[in-house]
């Protein structure tokens, strides 16, 4: 470092001309500096980005009518189920990985503080008492001589943010503590959306449990046919141990289905923040009531989505970031002053002629530093760069997962119809081969396979319900959640 620097020597009284002189020196090199700085590195511009005019898989997707606009940003409101508006409210106040994001934003925020403090100057303050002894050989007159120095004094220091390295800062963690706040709204709809698609799976297990209870009771009466049929003779004992194992079979399959009901019951508890073994969600039957979605238009994605608005500002942090590296190649001006009282007597220490002070102003620059400042510029460069791609990177995954879920409800609704026509039949033609059955027309194995086709198509059209309400959810997390716009400040 090249430094120039004008002060009286530390602990000097200067005549009182002399200080005026360095004090109005100070003075216009300051409003002169304050007049000329500027802010180098480039000026932000978000990135652009290719956005498509519409949703592909929007083209035969039909409106909430009327229209709500104007949703509230409590989404999951949209399903009107009340167990389930419980439990969401409960997300935000006890999820454990909403607070930790929450802590983060507050760090961050602080650091906006922190970075700020550098626009100001510094005071601190000391005092002390020394005693020390003077060689012999370093008096003049020979003699070995001690003494006590009391000493008080405030010190003042100030970097003059010349070349905006200062403000480059303070722009890089406001950016920052803006993509954090993204970041806490992201794992806030990330938790909520967990928690409706563990609930809506509880609750289609909670159907499931229901459908295969009928099932054992309708096998059941199935065997006590065959026992009653077996035992006038009129078919053979293969009929009645067939009935038997698919009873059990059945019996079976309630009790797998009560093992995931309640591991889906532990992961609620969880997201909400609680014990599992102080938490438990009465079985209850699902409505199948799916909202009407209303859709924003593909650049609205841009402003909704938190994970997106979080990348955004990541991209304005890493271009001040540049900034910051820049102002290093350019000098720094530093003004300093020091005053208080020094003297040998405790009595005397704070009379007049004790005091002194000191006041002056260097400009600092560095010549030479094996490539540090241009290696600490390639790397900002590059690490702006790579914020650039991952934000474009997160507006196509948002896209993506927009149009997906798009296509999954417009194939799944075409799904459920024909799969409830399957189901129709299926009924039917249990019904059919039961009587045919009773009248000793056929043989008990087209009763097991009516049995079974009726079921599956039965657990078929609770797995599309179920993947019709996890699109549902998918499809509102992937806009943003609810639909009141929230600006990241």
């Amino acid at each position: 470092m090249v430094a120039a620097q004008v002060a009286p020597p530390h602990g000097a009284v200067a005549p009182g001309a002399d200080a005026m002189s360095v004090i109005r020196l100070a003075s216009w090199s300051l409003v002169g500096m304050l007049l000329t700085a500027c802010a180098v590195g480039p000026d932000y511009m978000r990135p652009t980005v290719d956005v498509p005019a519409g949703y592909k898989e929007a083209q035969d997707w039909k409106q909430a009518q009327p229209r709500d606009d104007a949703a509230p940003e409590k989404w999951w409101e949209v399903f009107g189920d009340a167990p389930l508006n419980a439990l969401a409210e409960q997300v935000d106040v006890s999820n454990q990985s909403i607070k930790l994001a929450e802590a983060r934003f507050r760090q961050a925020r602080a650091l906006v503080g922190s970075a700020r403090a550098a626009y100001f100057p510094t005071l601190a303050a000391d005092a002390s008492v020394s005693r020390s002894k003077v060689s012999s050989n370093r008096s003049v007159t020979g003699a070995q001589t001690t003494g006590t120095n009391y000493n008080a004094a405030l010190d003042t220091n100030w970097e003059l943010d010349l070349w905006g390295r200062v403000r480059r800062a303070v722009e890089a963690n406001v950016a920052t503590a803006q993509a954090s706040a993204g970041d806490l709204r992201a794992a806030r709809l990330s938790a909520q959306g967990e928690l409706a698609r563990a609930y809506f799976l509880l609750r289609i297990q909670d159907a499931q449990i229901a459908l295969l209870t009928d099932t054992v009771a309708g096998y059941d009466k199935s065997l006590q046919l065959t026992q009653n049929q077996y035992d006038v003779g009129v078919v053979p004992r293969a009929d009645v141990t067939q009935a038997q194992a698919q009873l059990k079979s059945a019996q079976a399959q309630v009790l797998d289905a009560a093992i995931q009901r309640a591991q889906l019951e532990h992961a609620i508890a969880i997201l909400v923040g609680k014990a599992p073994a102080d938490f438990s969600i009465a079985a209850t039957p699902l409505e199948p009531r799916l909202p009407a979605l209303p859709l924003s238009l593909p650049s609205e994605l841009l402003e909704r989505r938190p994970d997106i608005a979080s990348a955004e500002r990541r991209v304005a942090a890493a271009n001040a970031q540049i900034g910051v590296a820049r102002a290093a190649y350019f000098p720094a001006f530093t003004l300093s002053g020091t005053g208080g009282f020094q003297s040998a007597s405790l009595a005397r220490w704070f009379d007049a002629p004790s005091r002194y002070w000191s006041v002056g102003a260097a400009l600092a620059q560095t010549l030479f530093d094996g490539g540090l400042r241009s290696a600490q510029n390639e790397a900002a460069v590059a690490a702006y760069d790579e914020t650039v791609a991952t934000y474009r990177q997160t507006v196509l995954t948002g896209f993506q997962e927009v149009e997906d879920n798009l296509a999954a409800l417009r194939l799944l609704d075409q799904e459920a119809r024909v799969q409830d026509e399957a189901v129709k039949a299926a009924r039917e033609s249990l019904r059919l081969v039961t009587n045919q059955y009773r009248a000793g027309l056929v043989s008990y194995l087209n009763v097991v396979i009516a049995q079974t086709a009726a079921y599956n198509n039965e657990r078929a059209a609770l797995g599309i319900l179920s993947q019709r309400f996890t699109a549902s959810v998918a499809l509102i997390r992937a806009l943003g959640g609810g639909w009141d716009v929230v600006a990241v400040k």
